[in-house]
C-alpha cells in the first residue's frame, strides 16, 4: 500500500490532482459553516435533533442545515433534478435521443439539469425556512422580506456553488465529485456522532455497542464482496481471413456485475422517502384542520418503522433496476458484438443476444438490489435490538462511503496503470 502511495505522490499531475480534491473538499466543510444571519443557531441545532427525518437530512447536508449555512441544502437539489430528468428520458422521446447520442447528447441534459437546479433550489430554500418559521417561533429570530429574499438567493447559490465544485472534482477523475461531496458530508459528522455515543455511554449497553461493530464490519465486508462481483459471459469471435492473415478465432468474456448502479440507489431512494413527511411537516401550522390532520397521518406513518422500512426497502430495490436500465443497454450490446463477429456460444446474433444478456442482468440484479435493500433497513432492525440510535443512519452512510471509496480508488488505480505503459 505505502509503494503505491509512493508512485501516486511521485506522479506530479496525479499529486495535483489529489491535492485539488483535498482542497476543494476543504472549500466544501468551510461552506457547511458559514451561517446565514437571522437565525437562533442553538434553537436550530434542537429542533433538528428532535426530528428524525430532518436530522437525517443534516447528515447528508455535512451539518448544513443544523448550521443554517449558505450550504445548508447541499446537493438535493442537484439530486432531485438528475433523478427529473432520468425519468423524463424514458418518456420524452427527444431527451431519449440526446441520450442516445453518446457524450454530446449527455452534456445537454446535464446543462438542463443544471438548469432546473436553480428553481428547484430557490423552492427548497424558501420551503425549509418558511417550515422553520412555522415550526418554531425561536429559530427564526428576524427576517422581513428582505432578507427573506437575500437567505433564498444566497442559499441557492450555496447549492449551486458546490454543484460546480463537485463537476470541478469529476473532471479530475479522482472520483466523481457528486459523491465525494456526500461521502465528506457524511464523514464529517462521524466524529461528533463518536464525541457524543462516548459521552452519552452506559455500561449497560456495552453489548449493543459490540453487536454494532460486528453488524458494521459484516456490512462492509458484504459492500465490497458485492460492488466486486460480476457475472462473465463467454464471447466468441469468428474466424476471419484477410489476405494471407487470419483474424479472430478467439474467446473472452462480457463482464457483467451484480452492482450496476453503486450507491445511486441509496442516495435516490433517501432523496424521495424523505420528501413527504417534509411537505406535511410544512403543512402542518396550516389554518383549515383537514389540511394539519392530512399532514400529521403522514408524519405518523413515515416514522412507523415497519412502514419506512418497507417503503425504503422497496425504493431501493426499484432505483437500482431504473439505474441498471438506464446505464445498461443489451440491444447495443449486442449490436456491437454483431458488427463485431462475436457471438455467445448457443445463442443466435442480434435479437436473441439482446433477449439473452437482459434477462442474465436482471437475474443478478435482483441479487444485488435485495442486498442494497436489505442493507438500508438493516441499521432499522438493528436499532430496535440494541436500541442505539446511531444505528438508523449507518446503512446508508456505509453503503455511500464503502461505495465512493471503491470508485475513488478504481480510478486512482486506472490512472496509475495508464501511466504504467511505455512512453506516457
Amino acid at each position: 500500500m505505502f509503494a503505491k502511495l509512493i508512485q501516486i505522490w511521485k506522479i506530479k499531475d496525479l499529486r495535483k490532482s489529489i491535492l485539488f480534491v483535498l482542497a476543494i473538499l476543504i472549500v466544501f466543510r468551510i461552506t457547511a459553516h458559514i451561517p446565514i444571519p437571522g437565525v437562533n443557531l442553538e434553537s436550530l441545532r434542537k429542533f433538528f435533533e428532535s426530528n428524525e427525518i430532518l436530522g437525517l437530512m443534516n447528515i447528508f447536508s455535512g451539518g448544513g442545515m443544523s448550521n443554517f449555512s449558505v450550504a445548508m441544502l447541499g446537493l438535493g437539489p442537484y439530486i432531485t433534478a438528475s433523478i427529473i430528468f432520468q425519468l423524463l428520458t424514458m418518456i420524452i422521446p427527444s431527451l431519449e435521443e440526446l441520450a442516445k447520442e453518446g457524450e454530446t447528447g449527455y452534456q445537454k441534459i446535464n446543462q438542463y439539469t443544471r438548469l432546473l437546479t436553480v428553481p428547484l433550489a430557490a423552492l427548497q430554500a424558501y420551503g425549509m425556512i418558511s417550515l422553520l418559521r412555522a415550526s418554531s417561533q425561536t429559530i427564526i429570530v428576524q427576517m422581513g422580506s428582505l432578507e427573506l429574499l437575500t437567505a433564498v438567493i444566497t442559499i441557492t447559490a450555496g447549492s449551486i456553488f458546490l454543484m460546480w465544485i463537485g463537476e470541478l472534482i469529476t473532471e479530475k477523475k479522482i472520483g466523481n465529485g457528486i459523491s465525494l461531496l456526500i461521502f465528506a458530508g457524511i464523514v464529517a459528522v462521524i466524529p461528533e456522532s463518536l464525541q457524543r455515543a462516548i459521552i452519552l455511554f452506559d455500561p449497560s449497553q456495552i453489548t449493543s455497542f459490540v453487536t454494532f461493530a460486528a453488524i458494521a464490519i459484516i456490512t462492509v465486508v458484504g459492500i465490497v464482496a458485492v460492488a466486486e462481483a460480476q457475472r462473465h459471459i463467454l464471447v466468441s469471435y469468428a474466424r476471419r481471413v484477410r489476405g494471407t492473415r487470419m483474424y479472430g478465432g478467439m474467446n473472452t468474456y462480457l463482464p457483467i456485475k451484480v452492482n450496476q448502479a453503486g450507491m445511486i440507489p441509496i442516495i435516490f431512494a433517501i432523496s424521495i422517502i424523505m420528501f413527504p413527511p417534509m411537505v406535511a411537516q410544512f403543512f402542518m401550522q396550516a389554518k383549515s384542520m383537514w389540511i394539519t390532520l392530512a399532514s400529521r397521518f403522514v408524519i405518523d406513518v413515515f416514522q412507523n418503522q415497519l412502514f419506512y422500512g418497507i417503503i425504503y426497502f422497496l425504493l431501493v430495490v426499484a432505483f437500482t433496476y431504473f439505474y441498471t436500465f438506464i446505464v445498461f443497454h443489451p440491444d447495443r450490446i449486442a449490436e456491437n458484438l454483431q458488427k463485431q463477429g462475436g457471438f455467445i456460444p448457443g445463442i443466435r446474433p442480434g435479437r436473441p443476444t439482446a433477449r439473452y444478456l437482459n434477462m442474465v442482468t436482471n437475474r443478478i440484479v435482483l441479487t444485488g438490489a435485495l442486498f442494497l435493500g436489505l442493507v438500508a433497513i438493516l441499521p432499522l432492525l438493528m436499532r430496535a435490538v440494541t436500541g442505539t440510535q446511531m444505528l438508523a443512519i449507518s446503512g446508508a452512510s456505509l453503503l455511500i462511503v464503502v461505495g465512493v471509496v471503491i470508485e475513488t480508488v478504481k480510478q486512482i488505480e486506472s490512472q496509475l496503470t495508464m501511466r504504467d505503459y511505455e512512453g506516457f
